[in-house]
């Protein structure tokens, strides 16, 4: 009977590990085939930009690269799947679209083209300095969360602990399970 329980048990604990092994292959693979299809589209796009000539070929290679960075950033992000990665994306998003603007502004001169350049830069860091605020008030939450979760745990053990045996054992495994912060 033992034996049949061991096996029963080693199984299920197997199957979760194979579970969890596969969610996790799927999701690099998912990420290696979103790399894959965001190299593919840049080179498509980069051919068309063969037939252009001067500033509009320079826009239309900073256009395709830009594309391409982007869905790489956001596979990453997803793929990572935390604050600081969908942040760290933003800010290459937002850098991409800086080097479109700064080839669109090449086909400008004198001062045209310096207002031109001082508003892709504002641009860029607005949009980088929204993405650094954004990740630090994901972190914060989650943090936040953690702290309320701690907090009403310890509340709810201290009412256990006028218990004894089973009970407070049981209340103990409840109070665990209803303060587990949300993610």
């Amino acid at each position: 009977m033992k034996t049949a329980l061991a096996c029963l048990l080693f199984g299920a604990t197997a199957l979760g590990f194979t579970a969890t092994a596969s969610a996790a292959d799927n999701a690099k693979a998912t990420y290696n085939a979103a790399k894959d299809k965001a190299d593919g589209d840049y080179k498509a796009a980069k051919e068309k930009c063969g037939t252009l000539k001067g500033n509009e070929k320079d826009v239309c290679t900073a256009e395709a690269k830009a594309a391409r960075d982007k869905a790489q950033a956001q596979a990453e992000a997803q793929y990572k799947g935390t604050p600081k990665a969908e942040a760290d994306a933003r800010k290459k998003e937002a850098d991409a679209d800086y080097d479109v603007a700064k080839a669109k502004c090449d086909a400008l001169k004198g001062n045209e083209k310096d207002v031109c350049v001082k508003d892709a830069k504002a641009a860029r860091d607005t949009a980088r300095a929204d993405a650094k605020a954004a990740g630090k008030t994901a972190d914060a939450r989650k943090d936040a969360s953690e702290d309320k979760a701690d907090a009403q745990y310890k509340a709810a053990k201290e009412k256990c602990d006028a218990m004894a045996g089973a009970a407070k054992d049981k209340c103990i495994s409840d109070a665990k399970a209803s303060t587990k912060p949300k993610s």
